[in-house]
């Protein structure tokens, strides 16, 4: 029983060897989080101003409601950096994991980015965190940690055969 069980998932594992990890994980990436990402990113270039005040509201909410949204008003150190940062990283991060271009330190930087965001949407906008093995599959840490697994699969195994980083690494050793 055991060699069937290693013939069957043995040849599975070695037809889907250094192209099927990464391409799902990337897959899957676009089709839940790049239009949430894009989405959210979209949001804090409303307005006359960038970044916009629904940016600030987003990013730090305690600093848009201090100078209740008036952002002329905001230091630009180190509030205007950070909130330029994170939605520069909104738009950058997910296009380079999508098209697997420096797909692991996108995943990485995403991995971070998904922890700031989880702590500002439980202190800032009071959102509930949730908490793992309640038998609630649906809490703001539940669908984090999936977010990150699939994250992490890219950090770990890369973009895979059918990415930009493969083709940019094969004509590099190539010459």
């Amino acid at each position: 029983m055991t060699d069937l069980h290693a013939s069957l998932f043995g040849g599975l594992e070695a037809r889907t060897d250094g192209w099927f990890i990464g391409l799902s994980a990337r897959l899957w990436f676009a089709a839940i989080l790049l239009p949430y990402y894009f989405n959210s990113a979209m949001t804090k270039l409303a307005g006359d101003s960038f970044p916009s005040a629904g940016a600030f509201a987003q990013i730090v909410p305690s600093i848009a409601d201090q100078y209740l949204y008036d952002t002329a008003a905001i230091p630009f150190f180190p509030w205007h950096i950070i909130v330029i940062a994170g939605t520069l990283a909104e738009f950058v991060l997910p296009v380079l994991i999508v098209l697997g271009l420096f797909a692991r330190l996108g995943a990485l930087g995403m991995i971070g980015f998904v922890a700031v965001q989880t702590v500002v949407d439980v202190t800032a906008h009071g959102a509930a965190a949730g908490a793992l093995f309640d038998g609630l599959p649906d809490q703001l840490i539940d669908q984090r940690m999936l977010w990150v697994f699939v994250l992490l699969m890219l950090v770990i195994k890369g973009a895979g055969k059918f990415s930009l980083d493969h083709v940019l690494g094969r004509r590099a050793r190539d010459g």
